[in-house]
């Protein structure tokens, strides 16, 4: 493109053939000088994004995942699981239901592992009190359960009063017997 550019101004002005050849040398060199920098910024842009990509996948991860909270009308701990959850960068859309069991029924909850609401996500369901990391962990994992549980109202857990006193055990929702699925 210089050498174009070049060329169109030496055949505006009268040029000796030694001067305009020095001249195109010259922007031929400078030519391969930018072909050459544009290809080490076009690698070095690609390394960067290579190395940012997974962060930014991350970040946009945390920041999209939407749940549904279901709760008693009467509750108030729901509502802080709702904004603990969103503190951690989930969007929480809020249900109400009078009869929670059914939901729990609906969703294959055993009764041993119930919790204070049902939270839905992805296919799984999050049952009490659930910290944001076992939550991610459920989602980033996959694994071929109905999903996670805190049963009851452990004190000092996500949107409990309290102070936690003992680390939190979420369990995994499945046919069979509980198994712990992380310790917090």
């Amino acid at each position: 493109m210089l050498i174009e550019l070049f060329r169109a101004v030496c055949r505006g002005f009268t040029l000796t053939k030694i001067k305009s050849r020095t001249i195109l040398k010259a922007m031929v060199e400078l030519e391969h000088e930018v072909q050459d920098m544009n290809r080490r910024s076009l690698l070095a842009a690609s390394a960067i994004g290579l190395l940012a990509s997974p962060f930014a996948a991350l970040e946009a991860f945390a920041s999209e995942v939407s749940l549904t909270l279901i709760k008693d009308p009467n509750c108030g701990c729901c509502e802080g699981h709702a904004t603990y959850l969103e503190a951690h960068r989930f969007i929480v859309t809020i249900e109400e239901a009078v009869d929670l069991n059914a939901v729990r029924t609906k969703y294959g909850v055993p009764p041993d592992l119930a919790g204070c609401h049902t939270i839905l996500v992805d296919n799984y369901v999050i049952e009490g009190h659930v910290p944001a990391a076992a939550i991610r962990k459920l989602l980033a994992e996959r694994p071929m359960v109905k999903g996670i549980s805190v049963p009851g109202m452990p004190e000092g857990s996500p949107g409990m009063s309290g102070e936690k006193t003992e680390p939190l055990v979420v369990y995994v929702i499945q046919d069979g017997a509980p198994r712990i699925f992380m310790t917090e």
